[in-house]
């Protein structure tokens, strides 16, 4: 039975860990996408020059977020996966955020969690562990990141763990109501 990576858990059980799967990993230029028609990773397009992606980047699935896509999550990790890597990870917080294109705006927030075999960040609970450096960070690399590719990306708030899970249920519901039609 072929099964779709967007339609895995999105929750491990019973560790209660997130579920994601890489689709890009930590210091990569290109930017893979997962392709559930031809179920392989696709290059999607490639950084400019002297871009890196800052940490591993992925979905959580059976996730459906505003712009229609699984939720995106950013994952802090030991060292780089692979793309098709399926992890558990520690959901930690949220960049809430507004992005636009072709004059059109929409909520893409990203989510921000930790691998849960990590060593190095296994005292990271919570997005306020993280140093305001590195928020400001992480938050310029994906507004430049969408500026590469003629998007806006506009945050507007960071959120802790709560409001993460929150924003999680959210799209699992919204997954539950696109795979019943």
């Amino acid at each position: 039975m072929n099964t779709s990576l967007f339609s895995l858990p999105a929750w491990h059980q019973p560790s209660g860990h997130l579920h994601v799967v890489i689709e890009t990993p930590k210091g990569s230029r290109n930017k893979f996408a997962y392709d559930p028609e031809t179920q392989l990773f696709k290059l999607k397009g490639t950084l400019p020059e002297g871009s890196s992606f800052p940490y591993d980047f992925g979905f959580v699935p059976s996730t459906l977020g505003a712009d229609g896509d699984p939720l995106d999550v950013l994952v802090l990790m030991d060292a780089p996966g692979f793309a098709g890597c399926l992890l558990e990870a520690r959901l930690i917080g949220a960049i809430e955020a507004d992005q636009t294109e072709d004059g059109h705006t929409e909520r893409n927030d990203r989510l921000l969690a930790v691998s849960a075999s990590s060593r190095q960040h296994q005292h990271i609970r919570e997005i306020t562990d993280l140093t305001p450096q590195l928020l400001h960070e992480i938050e310029h690399f994906f507004k430049s990141y969408n500026e590469a590719a003629g998007r806006g990306f506009q945050p507007v708030r960071r959120a802790g763990a709560k409001r993460a899970h929150t924003l999680v249920e959210k799209a699992q519901k919204e997954f539950g109501k696109s795979s019943e039609q």
